[in-house]
């Protein structure tokens, strides 16, 4: 009896310390990215999902994708961005509204593209899970220098595919 009340202690320890990490790296990515992106707002719910999203640069100059996922609806999130945005000097260029959503923004040269789609998989189906997968890719006008850096590539010399 003392055995499963240790082993049903320690569980719960180490249960409640990876929440822990877990809002600490949500806590210090938010950080991260308030810093480099202070003017693309970001919805209070988002998460930050850490493998796909890539930062590069700093100020004016960052460029890459910032993965997140929100409780939202892609058309709750559409209103949000819409309502948002303006008010930080981010312009609309383009967008694409239906089950998925894409909106261009453009302010100081650079770019975001800000992709949007409800959150998949059978749970969320069956719950009636309205949440949102949130892609935000941002380039910066300088980060590109080659236009076609494939230019001089040897075709000879590539592994032919299957």
């Amino acid at each position: 009896m003392k055995f499963k009340n240790t082993l049903g202690i320690l569980l719960i320890i180490c249960l409640s310390s990876c929440a822990l990490i877990t809002d600490e790296y949500q806590v210090n990515q938010r950080k991260v990215i308030a810093f480099l992106l202070e003017d693309l707002p970001l919805p209070s719910d988002a998460a930050i999902i850490k493998a796909p999203s890539v930062l590069l640069g700093t100020g004016n100059a960052i460029s890459g994708r910032i993965v997140l996922t929100s409780g939202f609806s892609p058309a709750e999130n559409l209103i949000f961005y819409g309502n948002q945005t303006p008010s930080t000097g981010w312009q609309l260029l383009s967008s694409k509204v239906g089950e998925e959503i894409t909106l261009v923004y453009s302010k100081n040269g650079r770019i975001a593209t800000i992709d949007m789609k409800p959150s998949g998989g059978v749970a969320s189906f069956f719950a009636g899970d309205s949440s949102s997968d949130i892609v935000i890719s941002v380039v910066h006008p300088d980060s590109i220098a080659d236009q076609n850096p494939y230019d001089d590539l040897n075709y000879n010399n590539l592994p032919e595919t299957p």
